[in-house]
């Protein structure tokens, strides 16, 4: 095996609300956004609608990968 770094930063944001504040902060980090997610759960209590308002409204495209 080669020898090499491999160097990834995370930020997680926790907390009522803070959906809302996707959108500015996804922007920040680039054009593109990977949205993985389970089941149904996440679109049935909202969230999944929430986040793809909130990409659209910044123009983030966005690649979905679900069944996870």
């Amino acid at each position: 095996m080669k020898n090499f770094v491999a160097y990834n930063p995370t930020k997680l944001h926790f907390g009522r609300e803070v959906v809302k504040e996707l959108g500015i902060h996804a922007s920040k980090l680039g054009k593109k956004a990977l949205l993985v997610y389970g089941g149904g759960s996440v679109q049935k209590n909202g969230s999944y609608q929430d986040i793809l308002n909130q990409l659209n409204q910044y123009n983030i495209e966005v690649i979905e990968f679900n069944g996870i």
